[in-house]
């Protein structure tokens, strides 16, 4: 029997050391990879990146090789060759970072040693050595190997903006601004975010002691922030506060929560927070309108300043050369204002600029309130030769007694068309113009400034222009036509072809404006169109200029530059080459609201040793 099973029992051993010896060379060939040998057959799609050289501070992502690296050391290439870990790294392809950095194409290499990604800190090198990592025996199929490259003297981020971006890069960071008020808006976020957590938080119910603590921290803030509107409000201990916000919403975030639930929370911050913006853009254009149209605490005060030392003061305030003030052969200006130091402005930038300025005679028209402070402003601040003479319009009898005479200073319009991309101001005379041919009866000619003007050059040329029987010169505005108005005025008979006239700087036809009684006909079209449903702005607009509709002179365009007080695209050749600059708009200079590059043209004829703006801290 055992001479029957010799050969059966042979084959049998013969299999088995054949099975035996393919199992050895199934685990040779994955050995022979870890050790190494893989180095001399790689396949075509993983092999290893060429590397060029990097700037200095520059990451881009490839795949590490050792012989790729300059300057290494014999005892960084045997660690790394007895770190059979390493060598079973995968082969990444190369990837382009979306950052300021990565759009540079040149490439670095960047692993990571550990499986959290975090980097460890090496030696200083010099700028292209490499700063090998140490290994470790955690490993992922997403962890990389980290490489720095060290900054050298020259700031390289700096060359790439201007390389990369242009000029627009480098003006961004010299004109970097501090963000106003950043604790507050920080401790905002802080608190929108914990407020979408703390829903979440709340229903699990092994977190009570952490949900108590959230909704102490938020309630925290939010009382914080209900007595606190800019970073000088916040308390002292902030930023421990802050700290501890930021550690509770570091831990809710750890927390595997509904995503649905976080965001139907943030919806409804978000709502809430687009109403309570609602709110506050109404109420900051409300705000808006109000400090446009108040006069400011500093002009206020020095109103009040100078009407109590007029009654205290014993001097004599009538002045010696009152005949000037009726003479027709001088240069008579008309300023209707009730804002002393706008009148004190326009007053002093003409006769500066003026060839001869003892021909020169102001008339400011004011109300009771500013009278006496006008009075006396003008009575103790000298304009070389010129008179200045002070009325209170509301004790002149030149008007009908059964009406009450207020001050009306010029009316300003904004309009704006869907045909033009610009936004336009028309200023036209209020009812206290039309009262001028009566109160300066003997003279024949005047010129109407109003209290927005500057002037540059000298008006003289004005007196001799003939205007050819018209009543009113004024400089129009070309890319307005009366047509577009009617959305304003409201339909009638004003020519379609006429252009819109502007206020600001007026020469006016006295004569003339008698004969043809121009005021009687002003007030009959303002009570004819007072009875229709058009608003009263509408009237005096549609009055103004059916009016003097055919009796206008057109002053060429660049006697007035309009648009300061509304227009922030005004050059500065075009403002240094205008005879009058008018601030039409909202943004007076006298005003916080104006625009700061155009008010040191009218800071520069304001007295600033005067006492009384230092005692009233008006600071334009």
């Amino acid at each position: 029997m055992k001479g029957g099973f010799g050969p059966a029992k042979r084959r049998w051993k013969g299999l088995a050391i054949g099975v035996l010896f393919l199992v050895f060379l199934s685990m040779l060939v994955p050995l022979a990879f870890l050790l190494g040998l893989h180095n001399g057959f790689h396949s075509p799609g993983l092999g290893t990146a060429q590397q060029t050289p990097a700037p200095n501070g520059i990451r881009t992502h490839g795949r590490y090789d050792s012989k790729n690296v300059p300057n290494q050391s014999e005892s960084d290439k045997q660690s790394h060759n007895n770190d059979p870990v390493g060598k079973v790294r995968p082969t990444l392809p190369k990837e382009t970072h979306r950052n300021t950095t990565s759009e540079v194409k040149n490439e670095t290499v960047r692993w990571n040693a550990t499986p959290n990604n975090q980097q460890q800190k090496g030696t200083p090198v010099h700028p292209g050595d490499v700063q090998s990592l140490p290994s470790t025996n955690h490993t992922t199929d997403s962890t990389v190997k980290s490489i720095e490259y060290r900054k050298g003297d020259v700031d390289e981020s700096r060359k790439l903006c201007e390389q990369k971006f242009g000029s627009y890069c480098l003006w961004r960071e010299e004109n970097k601004e501090k963000m106003k008020d950043l604790m507050v808006k920080k401790l905002k976020d802080l608190l929108f975010v914990a407020r979408s957590y703390y829903p979440t938080i709340a229903k699990i119910p092994t977190e009570s002691k952490f949900t108590h603590e959230m909704k102490v921290n938020i309630q925290d803030f939010e009382r914080v922030l209900s007595e606190s509107t800019t970073d000088l409000d916040l308390p002292p201990q902030i930023e421990k506060k802050l700290q501890k916000m930021e550690a509770v919403i570091a831990r809710a975030k750890s927390f595997p929560v509904d995503c649905n639930n976080i965001d139907k929370k943030l919806r409804q911050i978000y709502d809430m927070t687009e109403d309570e913006a609602n709110f506050h853009m109404k109420q900051s254009a409300f705000l808006y309108q109000l400090a446009v149209q108040t006069i400011p605490k500093s002009l206020h005060c020095l109103s009040m300043k100078l009407t109590v030392e007029y009654f205290k003061s014993p001097l004599e305030m009538e002045l010696s050369h009152r005949e000037v003030f009726s003479d027709p052969l001088l240069q008579h200006y008309v300023i209707i204002s009730n804002n002393v130091l706008a009148s004190s402005v326009v007053v002093n930038s003409t006769v500066r600029h003026a060839r001869e300025s003892r021909s020169l005679v102001f008339h400011v028209l004011t109300d009771r309130q500013n009278y006496y402070a006008m009075k006396l402003w003008f009575y103790k601040n000298s304009y070389r030769e010129a008179a200045v003479e002070v009325l209170n319009i509301e004790q002149l009898n030149y008007h009908d007694k059964t009406t009450s005479l207020h001050l009306s200073l010029p009316v300003e319009f904004r309009v704006s068309f869907h045909t033009h991309d610009k936004m336009h101001y028309l200023t036209t005379f209020s009812h206290s113009h039309y009262l001028l041919p009566k109160i300066f009866q003997n003279l024949s000619k005047i010129v109407i400034l109003d209290e927005d003007v500057v002037v540059q050059h000298d008006l003289s040329a004005l007196w001799s222009l003939n205007m050819n029987g018209k009543v009113n010169g004024a400089v129009q505005l070309s890319s307005v036509r009366l047509d577009q108005l009617k959305s304003y005025i409201g339909p009638g008979s004003l020519s379609k072809n006429s252009f819109v006239w502007m206020s600001g700087l007026n020469i006016i036809d006295l004569a003339r404006w008698r004969e043809l009684d121009l005021t009687e006909s002003y007030w009959r079209l303002v009570r004819e169109m007072s009875v229709g449903e058009v608003s009263a702005e509408g009237v005096a607009l549609r009055a103004n200029f059916l009016t003097f509709q055919g009796l206008i002179y057109a002053l060429e365009d660049f006697w007035v530059l309009p648009g300061l007080g509304h227009d922030h695209g005004i050059s500065t050749q075009a403002i240094r080459k205008a005879p009058v600059l008018h601030y039409n708009g909202n943004m007076k200079p006298w005003l916080d609201l104006g625009i700061p590059k155009y008010k040191v043209y009218w800071r520069k004829f304001l007295n600033r040793e005067d006492p009384y703006l230092s005692q009233c801290n008006v600071n334009p």
